[in-house]
């Protein structure tokens, strides 16, 4: 869960050195360490930051640029742009590393306070200035976003669009980081308007991606925007548009992208779209493209991955709307052991599945196998959900019905008498012994 929690000023110590190091050695470069001045010390963790960063150590990232603030502060002052960009710069990293929106806004709104104090007012200000309020709003940007905060988070990405612009135009970005840097801001844009529930303007910023893409050869990337593309059409109701968007986005995975996984998620995506049509060649496709996602996801992640036991979950559901029930149910059983090792014993992935065989089991009429299933079933959800839930109210619905069926019935009947038969036996075992009821 993210911190809200304001810093605190972690110890300006260096970090110990190795285990061979004498106690000697330790002590002279802890001295040195101290005697150092501001400026050589904010050096230091400057440099380890990004060591740090470059290394995916992010919390000891974040520690450095913490401490980087501090010294910052001591060494230029508080109206100082360095400041303003040490700030820039931890919030960028717990927005990154973390996730963590507030912190964020908290150091950005730091930053903000510190511009001011410069001149940014036209169109021709300070580049380093510019560079910094870039960095500002495309941060904002996203950590609105992620605080659900989207007005901000529209306003932060078109400020950024501005910026570009006139850094572009005063030779303070390059044509790469241009292009770069408005891919960002049209893919959270992107992601604004479908929250917004504005789907024209999502399907118009997914189009400046593409724009930006064209020569770029990124196929993920052009990948990625084609499936968004699909998802909008399909929320708005396009079911040919977003076939005809996933269509691209595979055609592109398999000629242009080499990892499986890729491949594996976007012909799954395809399979999904393609089985709510009712054209008959659209649930043909939708059952060969379900076969390719999971041949895919075994050959890279596992059949233990969550990701191949939640297509083959989503396969089986198609497999039972097509009548092909048992195909369902063998696949389903088959996939028990996998999800009690994946999910646990006790899990609701493991109480779906036994409820989808269970509920075909009595389809068929095997009611005495239909009841041992939803029972097991009824009790992961009961300890899951506890008893009053809905979903253990209605299995334990269904396991009651089952029990009046003649053939359930009879199997518990015969059950009871087999649990009763050792107590009658002990009783007229005690009679030949000689010993009578009264003497216990």
């Amino acid at each position: 869960m993210e911190s809200t929690n304001t810093d605190v000023d972690v110890a300006l110590s260096p970090s110990c050195g190795s285990d061979e190091m004498s106690a000697l050695q330790t002590e002279c470069a802890e001295k040195e360490f101290i005697t150092m001045p501001p400026e050589e010390k904010l050096q230091h963790f400057e440099n380890q930051a990004q060591v740090h960063e470059d290394n995916q150590e992010f919390d000891a990232s974040i520690q450095d640029l913490v401490r980087c603030v501090t010294l910052t502060r001591l060494v230029y002052g508080k109206e100082h742009l360095k400041l303003a960009q040490a700030h820039i710069r931890l919030a960028s990293a717990y927005f990154q590393f973390k996730g963590w929106g507030l912190q964020a806004q908290k150091h950005l709104a730091l930053a903000r306070e510190i511009l001011p104090f410069y001149s940014i007012s036209s169109c021709t200000g300070d580049l380093e200035v510019l560079t910094s309020l870039l960095s500002i709003h495309l941060t904002s940007g996203g950590a609105a976003l992620i605080t659900d905060n989207l007005e901000e988070a529209e306003s932060s990405f078109l400020e950024a669009e501005q910026i570009v612009l006139t850094l572009h135009q005063h030779g303070g970005i390059s044509e790469e980081e241009k292009q770069k840097t408005e891919l960002k801001i049209s893919t959270g844009l992107c992601r604004v308007y479908k929250r917004q529930n504005k789907p024209n303007k999502a399907l118009n910023q997914c189009e400046k991606s593409l724009q930006l893409l064209k020569d770029c050869d990124k196929p993920e990337k052009t990948c990625s925007v084609y499936r968004d593309m699909a998802t909008i059409e399909q929320n708005n109701g396009h079911l040919d548009q977003a076939i005809g968007y996933l269509s691209k986005a595979h055609a592109i995975a398999v000629s242009h992208i080499p990892e499986e996984l890729e491949r594996a998620q976007i012909s799954h995506s395809l399979a999904l779209v393609l089985s709510t049509s009712s054209e008959a060649h659209h649930i043909d496709s939708a059952g060969q493209y379900f076969e390719q996602s999971l041949s895919a996801y075994v050959n890279s992640v596992g059949r233990q991955d969550p990701a191949f036991l939640t297509a083959q979950d989503d396969f089986c559901r198609f497999l039972l709307l097509n009548g092909q029930q048992e195909r369902c149910v063998e696949i389903q059983q088959a996939s028990l052991p996998l999800k009690r090792s994946a999910f646990g014993d006790m899990s609701a992935e493991v109480a779906d599945t036994l409820q989808l065989i269970g509920s075909v089991e009595m389809t068929k009429g095997r009611m005495k196998h239909a009841h041992r299933t939803m029972t097991k079933c009824m009790e992961i959800q009961s300890c899951l959900f506890g008893h009053q839930h809905k979903k253990t109210k209605a299995t334990r619905k269904a396991v009651e019905m089952l029990a009046w069926t003649p053939e359930v019935a009879e199997n518990l009947q015969r059950q009871g008498r087999r649990k009763a038969k050792p107590c009658t036996f002990s009783l007229v075992q005690s009679g030949n012994d000689g010993n009578s009821m009264s003497d216990s």
